[in-house]
C-alpha cells in the first residue's frame, strides 16, 4: 500500500483523472447492475402473469420510480437498453483510464531513469568510483522496468477494488446481511493466503538482489573476457555466472509456485462459497427467485474480482522491491551530490598553480605538501612509477577531488570560486583507455553535441593529426568505427580520442597515460601531434614512460607523495633507459 500512495503523491494529476474515471465506471456499472432486478422481474412475469411485477424489493421500486421521472417507461426495452447504454459507457471510461495509465507508466519509467542517470551524474568522483557498472545498468534497464510495471500493479489493483466495490454497493441494496457475511468470508479466505503474498514479495527482493548481483558480475566478465579466454579460464566465469543465474532461477520458480498455489487455492474456496451461498439462498431462506439471482450474481462476481485485486497486489509487491532498490540508489546518490562551486566564470590566461597540497584516498597520503606551476601555452609533463599521484593531481586540478591541505589556483583564483562546470569546460581530457562509441567518426568527435558542426569536427581533427586518414576512408567521417573502435588501428583511435578533447577548444588538455599502449612508432607520431598544439594551448601529459618528456617545455618527476623538477631531459631518459629518439630530422619525417 505504501508504493499507492507513493505512486498517487510522485503523479496527483493522472491519479486523479484515473481515479475519477474509475470511480464514475463503477458507479455507472452499479446503475446498469440495478437494473437488472426490475428486468427479471418483469421477463419472469411476462413467462408466468400470476407471478405479480411488485413482488419485488425497494431497489426494483427505486429503478422504477428513477426511470419513470425522466419520463421512460420501464419496460423489458427500456431496462435492456439503460443496461447497454450503462456498460457501453463503463467500458468507454475504462478505455480512457487505461490509456492514460499507459501513458503514466511509460513516463514513469522514463522520470525514473532520467532521475537516476541525473543523480549519478552529478555525484562526486569519489562516490561514482565505489559503484558497480552492472549494478547501475541494471538499475537503469531492469529495475525501471520492473518499477514501471509495480505502478500498472498498483493502478490494476485500485481499478478491480473499485469494481469490487460497485458489486458490494448495489448488493448490498438487495440485502445488506448475506453480502456482509460473504464479505467476511471472503475476508477469511484473503487472511488465510496472505501468507503467499508475503513469501512472494520475500521472492521479489531477492530476485532484486541476485539481478544486481548477476549483472554486476555480467558486466565485469565480459570487460575481461578476452584475457579469460587467451589463458583457457573462462569456464571458471562461466561457472561463476551459473552459479548466480540458478539462484535466480529458484527465486523465479519461487515467484510462479506462489502464484499458482494463491490461484489454486483461491477459485475453488471462492467456489464452494458462492455455491454453498446460492442453496442457503434459495433453499432454506425462500428467497424471491429474481432477486436471489441477482444477488448470488453480484456475490460471485465481488468475491472473484477481490480474489483478483488479491492477486494483482500479489504481483505488485513482487515488482515493488526494484522501485524502492532504485529509489535507495537514487536517494543516495543525491546525498553525495558534488558542489557546484562559486558564481566565477573559469578563465585560463596565466595558468594553474598546484600550491601546498596534500591529499590521501584513506589514512595514508599520496601527495604531501606538493607546489606545481603549468604557466598558460606550456607543455609539462608529469613522470613517474604507477600509483605516485599523477593522475591523482589531475583530478586535483579538474575538481574530481579536493586537497585535504592547501589550494588549486588558476589565473591565482581558488578554484572553489569558479563554477565547476565552466572550469570543465576549458579541459580537453585523454585517457589512457581509449573507448569508442559503435558509431560514426563524427559522433565519437562530438558525442552527440549538436552544437558542433562538422567545421568544429575537421579542426579538432586536423589538429590531432587524425584528417589524413579519415579523407581517405570511402564515407570520411561519417565512417562507423564498429564495437569499441576495433575497425582502427591504436594509432588511429587515439587521435580521434584526442580530437574529441579538442572539438569544445579547450584552454587546457590534459593526457592521462594516453600514449602508453602504442608501440613506439605510434607514440612517436602522436607525441609530434601534440608538439604541434604547444602554444596553442595549455598542455598536461601524464606518463610512466619517457616519450612525452621529449617534447615536453618542462618536466617534472612525481615521487613518493613529492613532485620534483626533472632538469636534464636526456640525462632522465638515460636514466631510465631511453634515448631521446626526436631530432630535427626525425620530425621533418613525420
Amino acid at each position: 500500500m505504501k508504493l499507492i500512495i507513493k505512486f498517487a503523491r510522485d503523479y496527483p494529476g493522472q491519479t486523479v483523472i484515473v481515479l475519477i474515471a474509475l470511480v464514475s465506471a463503477g458507479v455507472i456499472q452499479g446503475i446498469g447492475l440495478t437494473a437488472m432486478l426490475p428486468l427479471m422481474q418483469k421477463a419472469i412475469h411476462l413467462s408466468n402473469p400470476d407471478v405479480p411485477v411488485s413482488a419485488s424489493s425497494d431497489i426494483g421500486d427505486f429503478i422504477n420510480s428513477a426511470m419513470l421521472s425522466v419520463g421512460i417507461t420501464p419496460t423489458i426495452g427500456s431496462l435492456l437498453v439503460v443496461i447497454l447504454a450503462g456498460t457501453l459507457l463503463k467500458s468507454f471510461l475504462i478505455l480512457l483510464a487505461n490509456r492514460k495509465v499507459g501513458y503514466t507508466v511509460a513516463g514513469v519509467a522514463t522520470d525514473l531513469r532520467l532521475t537516476l542517470l541525473q543523480a549519478l551524474l552529478a555525484t562526486r568522483w569519489g562516490y561514482f568510483l565505489e559503484q558497480q557498472v552492472g549494478s547501475l545498468a541494471n538499475a537503469a534497464g531492469s529495475e525501471v522496468m520492473r518499477s514501471a510495471g509495480a505502478y500498472l500493479k498498483a493502478v490494476s489493483v485500485i481499478a478491480i477494488l473499485i469494481q469490487t466495490l460497485a458489486y458490494f454497493s448495489v448488493a448490498v441494496l438487495v440485502s445488506w446481511k448475506i453480502t456482509l457475511l460473504f464479505m467476511l468470508g471472503g475476508s477469511l479466505i484473503a487472511l488465510m493466503l496472505s501468507t503467499l503474498v508475503e513469501r512472494a514479495k520475500r521472492a521479489g527482493r531477492k530476485q532484486t538482489r541476485l539481478l544486481q548481483s548477476l549483472l554486476a558480475r555480467l558486466s565485469d566478465s565480459f570487460q575481461s573476457l578476452k584475457a579469460f579466454k587467451s589463458m583457457g579460464r573462462e569456464n571458471l566465469t562461466g561457472e561463476l555466472l551459473s552459479t548466480n543465474t540458478l539462484k535466480l532461477n529458484k527465486a523465479l520458480r519461487k515467484q510462479v509456485m506462489n502464484r499458482a498455489v494463491m490461484r489454486g487455492i483461491q477459485e475453488p474456496l471462492m467456489s464452494l462459497m458462492i455455491y454453498g451461498g446460492l442453496y442457503v439462498i434459495l433453499v432454506p431462506l425462500h428467497m424471491d427467485l429474481p432477486k436471489g439471482i441477482l444477488l448470488i450474481f453480484l456475490i460471485s462476481r465481488m468475491l472473484k474480482q477481490s480474489g483478483k485485486v488479491q492477486r494483482e497486489y500479489q504481483n505488485m509487491v513482487i515488482s515493488e522491491s526494484a522501485y524502492w532498490s532504485l529509489q535507495d540508489k537514487i536517494v543516495t546518490a543525491q546525498k553525495h551530490k558534488e558542489p557546484t562551486g562559486g558564481e566565477r566564470e573559469a578563465t585560463l590566461e596565466q595558468g594553474v598553480f598546484i600550491d601546498q597540497v596534500s591529499f590521501g584516498y584513506t589514512e595514508k597520503e599520496i601527495l604531501t605538501n606538493v607546489s606545481l606551476e603549468l604557466p598558460a601555452g606550456t607543455f609539462t609533463s608529469l613522470v613517474g612509477p604507477s600509483g605516485a599521484g599523477k593522475t591523482t593531481l589531475v583530478d586535483l586540478i579538474s575538481g574530481l577531488f579536493e586537497p585535504t591541505r592547501g589550494r588549486v589556483l588558476i589565473d591565482g583564483i581558488p578554484l572553489q570560486e569558479f563554477n565547476l562546470r565552466s572550469w570543465r569546460h576549458m579541459i580537453g581530457y585523454v585517457p589512457q583507455e581509449t573507448i569508442l562509441l559503435n558509431d560514426t567518426i563524427f559522433t565519437n568527435v562530438t558525442l552527440g553535441d549538436s552544437s558542433r558542426t562538422e567545421e568544429d569536427v575537421e579542426y579538432a581533427l586536423r589538429a590531432a593529426g587524425a584528417w589524413d586518414f579519415i579523407v581517405e576512408m570511402e564515407k570520411g567521417v561519417k565512417t562507423v568505427v564498429g564495437e569499441r573502435g576495433t575497425k582502427l588501428s591504436g594509432g588511429q583511435r587515439q587521435r580521434i580520442a584526442i580530437a574529441r578533447a579538442l572539438v569544445h577548444r579547450p584552454k587546457l588538455l590534459i593526457l592521462d597515460e594516453a600514449t602508453s599502449a602504442l608501440d613506439p612508432e605510434t607514440e612517436a607520431s602522436i607525441c609530434q601531434v601534440l608538439k604541434g598544439l604547444r602554444g596553442k594551448l595549455t598542455l598536461l601529459a601524464i606518463s610512466h614512460q619517457t616519450a612525452l618528456v621529449e617534447v615536453s617545455d618542462r618536466v617534472f618527476q612525481v615521487s613518493d607523495g613529492k613532485i620534483l623538477p626533472v632538469s636534464s631531459v636526456p640525462e632522465f631518459c638515460e636514466a631510465e633507459g631511453r634515448l631521446p629518439s626526436f631530432s630535427p630530422a626525425a620530425e621533418e619525417n613525420i
